[in-house]
């Protein structure tokens, strides 16, 4: 049995994905902009793509232990 390779639209329908939800990260999840980043990082079209999409990922990490922490003073306040 022999398979015929497909045409995937695959990487450029998830890097067209990507670039949405980098385009609108206000109204997106961490986890969200940090896949659409990690997309960009490796398919991206040109070397600034990626290198934004790797500095746009440090950022979105960067900021995880503020959140965590406004959660945690957020939630002592409630008591």
């Amino acid at each position: 049995m022999y398979l015929h390779p497909r045409k995937s639209d695959w990487p450029a329908d998830r890097v067209a994905e990507a670039r949405a939800v980098i385009a609108d990260v206000a109204h997106h999840s961490d986890h969200l902009i940090r896949l659409a980043c990690n997309v960009l990082a490796t398919h991206g079209d040109t070397a600034a793509e990626r290198k934004d999409a790797r500095v746009l990922l440090i950022v979105i990490d960067a900021r995880r232990p503020v959140r965590r922490a406004q959660r945690e003073d957020n939630g002592r306040a409630a008591r």
